[in-house]
């Protein structure tokens, strides 16, 4: 299956046919509209955000920052590109994190792949009313979940430790304002030209 994607690929980039292509794997105009009327709702999450946020670190300090997230559609609107910024009280960058959000139609979940501090990794998120919840799992019968509202430019989310049998503890908060649209990530797409 590999060798077949690859083989298309290259096809596609050298202009050829992509006709045997649809024969062997389908028309993929239903996959891609049921990709972007599943991320229509995540919609409110697009442009520049900032505002206060901490996090308690692992000595137990409450650790303060500014943090700032810019959002924007890719493949047109099929996919979520989204990247966190957090800055110490001294201007410096304290974290930083990449992330997409994508649909699977056959499976019918979403899905965060994020990288950050060195690692990355593929967490489940589920779409709400107002927001999201996405978790990671933490070791045996504990999770980490964070819980966003976004609603009239406000955006709050949490993040919880979640062992089972015990109350959850937060660990951190954002409290973001939008503070305008983004072009990005389109506004930085290589012309034909």
């Amino acid at each position: 299956m590999r060798r077949s994607l690859l083989a298309l690929s290259l096809a596609a980039l050298m202009g050829l046919s992509a006709a045997p292509a649809f024969a062997q794997f389908g028309d993929p105009a239903p996959l891609i509209a049921a990709q972007k009327t599943a991320m229509a709702p995540l919609s409110m999450m697009d442009g520049v955000w900032r505002g206060p946020a901490w996090t308690i670190l692992q000595s137990g300090e409450k650790h303060e920052v500014t943090q700032t997230e810019r959002i924007g559609p890719l493949l047109d609107g099929a996919v979520k590109l989204l990247e966190g910024r957090a800055y110490n009280a001294d201007g410096s960058t304290g974290f930083n994190a990449l992330g997409t959000i994508s649909f699977d139609p056959g499976k019918k979940t979403y899905t965060l792949h994020s990288y950050a501090q060195g690692r990355s990794g593929d967490f489940p998120l589920v779409p709400t009313a107002d927001g999201y919840v996405w978790t990671i799992p933490a070791g045996p019968n504990a999770i980490i979940r964070y819980t966003a509202v976004i609603k009239d430019g406000k955006w709050r989310e949490i993040g919880e430790y979640v062992m089972e049998g015990q109350p959850a503890r937060q660990f951190f908060e954002m409290n973001l304002t939008r503070v305008g649209d983004s072009q990005w990530p389109g506004e930085g797409a290589i012309p034909p030209k």
